[in-house]
């Protein structure tokens, strides 16, 4: 038991998370999405809003610790919109709540203060297009005619990027990513992400998108790239913040926002690879 204590120990300091409550918390969002989006796919779409809601909230949070104090209730307001229009009018929903939520926000911003205009209406902006923006081709993925398969396919791309990329920087990482971003990312945890992920989607595209396994390797390669992304960006976020976690609502994980970071750059690659595919018949 000592032994096992003392690997958990290291694995822990290593990895910089806690594996036990990490892999509980994995297991119950999983459980969530998949429980809704087979259910009731309008389910999985609220729990999603509130997830935003949650991730917008900590963005704000983060932003005050930095000195950017913004109204969040408007923030709240469009974020509710644009899901609202990307469920009901899809991509040109999406696209035109966005345009009309931005100018309303940066002159409810000015009208509350004028006072660093530029920082906070930058900030807002960001924030917007980060988070409800990106997430709404996620809700495009769900609406969909098999929107279950959709979404299994971005979670399985996802997992296999972000389960692989840890182990394998855990256990083999010697050569940092992007030290001055975050310092746990490696070479040897990219390469094991590809590996993976390359892997996983040509099954998943296989068996449950009925396409080519070749199509779905070279979308899980491109999806390697959009995931680590999407983690480097919230690790810069938090860094210029001078934060460690959006917050402390997920055991093992951090906030909501630590959480979906990979999911919020990968959700419109998924989206635009499958329309791709679908409008050149591939």
């Amino acid at each position: 038991m000592d032994d096992l204590h003392s690997l958990n120990e290291a694995i822990n300091k290593k990895a910089g998370r806690k594996l036990i409550p990490s892999i509980f918390v994995a297991i119950v969002i999983l459980a969530l999405v998949f429980g809704t989006v087979y259910l009731v796919p309008a389910l999985f779409a609220g729990l999603l809003w509130i997830a935003v809601l949650l991730a917008i909230r900590e963005l704000s949070h983060a932003y005050r610790a930095g000195g950017i104090d913004l109204p969040e209730n408007i923030l709240y307001l469009a974020s509710t919109a644009i899901m609202l229009a990307a469920w009901y009018g899809r991509v040109t929903g999406l696209s035109v709540a966005m345009a009309v939520a931005i100018p309303n926000v940066l002159v409810y911003i000015l009208f509350k203060t004028p006072k660093d205009f530029i920082r906070r209406s930058t900030s807002a902006t960001f924030a917007l297009f980060y988070i409800p923006f990106l997430a709404g081709f996620i809700v495009l993925l769900a609406h969909a005619d098999n929107g279950p398969s959709r979404i299994l396919t971005m979670v399985v791309l996802v997992s296999c990027n972000d389960t692989f990329a840890y182990l394998f920087g855990v256990l083999f990482g010697k050569h940092k990513l992007a030290p001055e971003v975050s310092p746990k990312k490696t070479w040897e945890g990219l390469i094991g992400s590809v590996i993976a992920t390359t892997i996983g989607a040509a099954l998943v595209f296989q068996y449950s998108l009925d396409k080519p396994f070749w199509v779905g390797a070279c979308v899980g390669f491109a999806t390697v790239f959009t995931s680590t992304a999407g983690d480097l960006i919230e690790s810069a976020v938090k860094r210029d913040l001078s934060i460690k976690d959006m917050s402390t609502l997920l055991p093992g994980h951090g906030g909501i926002l630590d959480r979906i970071d990979s999911v919020l750059f990968t959700g419109p690659a998924i989206w635009f690879a499958l329309e791709f595919i679908k409008h050149f018949n591939l």
